[in-house]
């Protein structure tokens, strides 16, 4: 059975950054969907801390909001920096990035694969979906996303039908 257990909705949301992490990283997990109409109905989002999802488990310990799970998978997988100055740099890269799927702002890019590569991998995928040329005129981006897309795994996954048949949003069933 799989270490680790993702209860989300029917789309990439804010797990495929996760997805995208444990794929790189060749981890096994297991899915668990619930339907707009089951979470409609009350009882699951009762059940969940902070009455939202993503859900992730890892064992016996259960994680809620999608930053501290990936924060938890960047230490338990060694994504987190080499040391706490890196680690500190880090989550402000994906602090930073969290502004930028709310505000589009500055992208910020180093040297080294942290869990926060993820996160804007997959902001960036999802912008390729809804509108292809976007990165045209990003050369640095256009790159960026090249180079983490031919990671043998990453390009496994995202080649794979649970990524291509799965929308980025529940609600826009894109």
């Amino acid at each position: 059975m799989p270490p680790y257990t993702i209860v989300y909705f029917p789309s990439r949301g804010r797990c495929e950054a996760m997805r995208l992490l444990l794929a790189d990283q060749g981890q096994n997990w297991k899915e668990e969907v619930v339907t707009l109409e089951v979470w409609g109905q009350g009882p699951v989002k009762a059940s969940c801390l902070f009455g939202q999802l993503p859900k992730f488990q890892d064992g016996d310990l259960t994680l809620y909001q999608s930053n501290a799970i990936l924060r938890h998978l960047g230490r338990s997988l060694g994504l987190y920096g080499k040391n706490h100055h890196e680690a500190a740099l880090v989550d402000m890269v994906n602090d930073g990035l969290e502004d930028l799927i709310r505000h589009f702002g500055q992208q910020l890019l180093r040297n080294y694969i942290s869990f926060a590569d993820y996160r804007l991998l997959d902001l960036l995928l999802n912008h390729q979906v809804l509108m292809p040329s976007c990165l045209d005129a990003f050369p640095l981006l256009s790159a960026y996303v090249a180079r983490l897309s031919a990671r043998p795994k990453i390009k496994a996954f995202l080649a794979s039908p649970d990524h291509m048949n799965r929308p980025i949003s529940a609600r826009l069933k894109l």
